[in-house]
């Protein structure tokens, strides 16, 4: 059941209409300042190829421009989709997307599969219907699909192959964990297994909420699936394909990694033992961007392993990144 204090300061901006509450599969978009592409996102939903009915929840986590209201007003008030358009004025990627959860779990009560695309991400025309095949099939608890990028520049495809944008698995089957929401799917037993609110707000700015939360369904038993064909395309601007953004992603990615296993960390001993990893992974990074340079003959996939290991040790210390603060986010 929902935190009934969580939502006190969100504010429904846009409605399709009388919901129906037997609705049993949800989409949930968290949307910041991309108005233009939310259009695009929620185009590629109305397209589905499926005969299954979903609602769709968008949550503006910019309360001042607001700008992903019109385009969700365009969408839910012509029918084209139903679903509901909140406002959560708390900034952040974990409040955005707790939001979107939260909500959908109480606005359907029937619902048992709850899917997560991005604002900036288009769905395949059987995305959906691929994603739900494959939890009804094999009994999973959580879904993960590939996010495979379309670059401004096409001279940046040989980024294809970096792990900051390459997916984490080839094929489908069993996996033991998914790191990334923007491509997934939740079944209701696991937000009332895991409590409210789902995403961890340590990790509102940093990033990572998705990945620890995956992480806890992993402590918790829940079982994990890869529908390799059910595939999201993420369009990434040129300003996500300079030295500087990957070199920044990198260091973030480490700072993540660093997160989750502290908060595993119950003991000073454990504790002491986990920032003296952290610092023996800058020798070892060496070693495998070495591995790196001779496989894929590209520097900045080379030195991927070292700014992971440098963003590990920083935060250690105290020291990352938080791009996920509005004055940050670069669109």
């Amino acid at each position: 059941m929902m935190n009934q204090t969580s939502n006190t300061s969100r504010e429904l901006a846009a409605t399709s209409g009388l919901l129906d509450p037997s609705i049993e599969i949800v989409v949930c978009i968290p949307s910041f300042r991309r108005p233009q592409h939310l259009r695009r996102t929620l185009e590629s939903l109305a397209n589905q190829r499926t005969g299954r009915r979903f609602a769709v929840v968008v949550v503006e986590n910019d309360a001042l421009r607001r700008e992903s209201v019109p385009v969700a007003i365009e969408f839910f008030w012509t029918g084209n989709i139903p679903g509901l358009c909140l406002v959560e004025p708390r900034q952040g990627n974990c409040h955005a997307i707790n939001a979107a959860f939260e909500t959908a779990l109480t606005t359907f009560p029937a619902a048992t599969k709850l899917l997560m695309i991005d604002d900036d991400e288009i769905a395949s025309p059987d995305w959906l219907e691929r994603m739900v095949s494959a939890a009804e099939a094999t009994g999973a608890d959580l879904v993960g699909g590939p996010v495979l990028p379309d670059f401004d520049d096409d001279l940046k495809r040989g980024l294809r192959r970096h792990p900051a944008f390459r997916p984490a698995y080839d094929e489908s089957g069993p996996v033991p964990i998914i790191y990334g929401c923007g491509n997934c799917l939740i079944t209701r037993p696991v937000f009332e297994r895991l409590g409210v609110p789902a995403f961890d707000l340590r990790f509102n700015y940093l990033g990572g909420g998705d990945h620890d939360f995956f992480a806890r369904c992993r402590r918790a038993g829940f079982r994990f699936h890869w529908a390799a064909e059910a595939a999201i395309v993420e369009t990434v601007p040129n300003s996500r394909t300079n030295l500087g953004w990957i070199v920044r992603r990198g260091l973030r990615i480490g700072a993540i990694n660093y997160h989750i296993q502290r908060k595993a960390a119950r003991t000073a001993w454990s504790r002491t033992t986990l920032i003296a990893k952290m610092f023996g992974l800058l020798p070892f990074s060496l070693f495998r961007a070495g591995r790196l340079a001779l496989s894929e003959q590209k520097a900045v996939i080379a030195m991927h392993p070292m700014t992971v290991a440098v963003g590990s040790a920083l935060a250690a210390i105290g020291i990352e990144p938080q791009p996920y603060k509005a004055s940050k986010i670069v669109s």
